[in-house]
């Protein structure tokens, strides 16, 4: 039997998941800063964003949900000082709202992987695959 690996992994709702291992959204979005870099798994929660997945012409019912779906390496942190910055960063991020000075995770090297079932839980976590 393979030993277990250590992974460290953040839940994001739906569509956000999806966007990321497609690699069409390189920025994650934050309200709190983090000191990890390199390679995390994506979690994709129960909850999803039905409205923006219709807007964005995903069938939410298509989307996989409570599992980890793939895996990316974040690279920086970008602090947004204000709405013109932020919004220069939108087709990487995919939002319009700035309400307040939110984090940048910078992110490149997505990928999908086979879902595994899993909870998910706030902020980065630790489990072992």
């Amino acid at each position: 039997m393979a030993e277990k690996m250590n992974i460290t992994v953040l839940s994001l709702k739906q569509p956000w998941a999806e966007l990321i291992v497609a690699g069409k959204k390189t920025i994650e979005l934050r309200s709190w800063n983090t000191k990890h870099r390199g390679i995390f798994y994506i979690h994709a929660s129960l909850n999803t964003d039905k409205e923006k997945c219709k807007e964005l012409g995903l069938n939410p019912d298509e989307l996989t949900t409570g599992a980890i779906i793939g895996k990316a390496e974040l690279i920086d942190v970008k602090k947004y000082a204000n709405r013109e910055e932020f919004l220069k960063d939108a087709p990487k991020h995919y939002a319009l709202d700035y309400e307040k000075p939110d984090y940048g995770f910078m992110l490149k090297n997505a990928e999908r992987i086979t879902p595994i079932r899993m909870k998910g839980q706030l902020n980065f976590w630790k489990t072992k695959i």
